[in-house]
């Protein structure tokens, strides 16, 4: 496997936390991407709309620190517990398919894996025994 990331929800805080663990961890921001830059968000309330969809900070060579906030419209609700995913970045698209059918046997898929408007084969879901995962892999990241 490629590598494998922390990955936190927040309920409209994740560009204030990441700010802070900045201050901390130093680096730049890979990306900041908002809501309302997604296809199909022109529907979410406009509080709702400036939420970060992802932001990464790099930590060290081999991990990123990453991060979203919930959509409470769309039937978000962050509990302690499920502010967390592990975050899978397979080296190749059959990987990606084995860990993603493994994981998630008996547990709850959130999304099937599927190709993205950002480029990469994503999925997400919550194992048998409640912990979170998303498998994103990013052919032009395995690439490089």
């Amino acid at each position: 496997m490629a590598k494998m990331n922390p990955y936190l929800n927040f309920d409209g805080t994740a560009e204030a936390a990441f700010t802070f663990y900045k201050s901390v961890f130093g680096g730049e921001f890979v990306g900041v991407h908002k809501m309302s830059e997604a296809p199909g968000t022109e529907q979410l309330p406009e509080n709702e709309r400036n939420r970060v969809m992802h932001i990464a900070l790099p930590i060290d060579a081999n991990t990123t620190l990453m991060a979203s906030d919930i959509i409470p419209s769309m039937g978000h609700k962050l509990d302690v517990g499920n502010n967390v995913h592990i975050s899978l970045h397979p080296s190749s698209r059959e990987e990606a398919e084995r860990l993603f059918n493994g994981l998630s046997a008996g547990g709850k898929v959130e999304m099937p894996l599927q190709d993205t408007f950002w480029g990469a084969y994503y999925g997400n879901f919550q194992d048998k025994f409640g912990v979170n995962w998303m498998i994103n892999y990013d052919s032009n990241a395995a690439n490089n």
